[in-house]
């Protein structure tokens, strides 16, 4: 695949190396160009929603993405997720949100899914994308909201520890009123494998099946 070149696009500094290494290990040989740029998730926790700016700059970033040759873009964000949908009517070039495919697989294989993140602000738009999807595939789901208030500034600041717990505390409270947990966003990875030890319930997390996404699309466009 060493023809292949992407840009994956980044709000936060906490997923870049891990996707990064898991995207190497998917895609061999494919190019992969990382725009990080942490100002648009702040201001969307400062206003609560996406704001007209953050899609200017995110736009601009997928600008980039198109004149450095790339042939995709992998949105990594999930607040910012929703901005895909106006950008793929103008741009040449496949926009993959890195967890649409998370939301697919946990449609599959139930209709009750618990939503767990560390952001409010992502809890909407991931809930959004599952009623999206749900639709398309023609099923109807129940989804319950949980927020593990607290981890999102505890990894920001370099405790992860602290981070993994209030997740774990988060998603017990919720294991009994769902079949799905479903991570909503990519840095709570690492979280997939603790949690259904923890909880005995499937756990999904966007990561990996968003590569898998992104290799299938690059293997068809050869």
């Amino acid at each position: 695949m060493a023809e292949h070149k992407i840009a994956a696009i980044y709000t936060g500094a906490a997923l870049v190396k891990p996707l990064s290494d898991l995207l190497k290990e998917t895609l061999p040989g494919c190019k992969v160009m990382n725009i990080l740029d942490d100002s648009m998730i702040a201001e969307i926790i400062e206003t609560g929603y996406l704001t007209k700016a953050v899609k200017r700059r995110l736009y601009g970033y997928y600008e980039i993405a198109c004149a450095s040759g790339a042939e995709l873009i992998l949105n990594t964000c999930s607040s910012i997720g929703d901005a895909v949908y106006g950008a793929r009517e103008f741009f040449p070039i496949p926009i993959v949100r890195i967890d649409e495919p998370m939301a697919r697989r946990a449609i599959e294989l139930t209709d009750s899914i618990a939503v767990l993140a560390t952001l409010s602000t992502t809890l909407d738009p991931t809930i959004r994308l599952l009623e999206r999807c749900a639709s398309e595939m023609g099923k109807s789901i129940r989804t319950i909201s949980a927020l593990a208030d607290g981890a999102f500034s505890a990894i920001t600041s370099g405790d992860a520890q602290t981070h993994d717990r209030l997740i774990a505390e988060t998603a017990k409270q919720v294991s009994d009123r769902c079949e799905v947990i479903l991570l909503a966003q990519g840095s709570m990875a690492r979280m997939e494998e603790p949690l259904a030890r923890l909880t005995g319930k499937t756990v999904l997390s966007s990561p990996r099946l968003g590569a898998l996404m992104v290799r299938d699309m690059l293997g068809e466009a050869k």
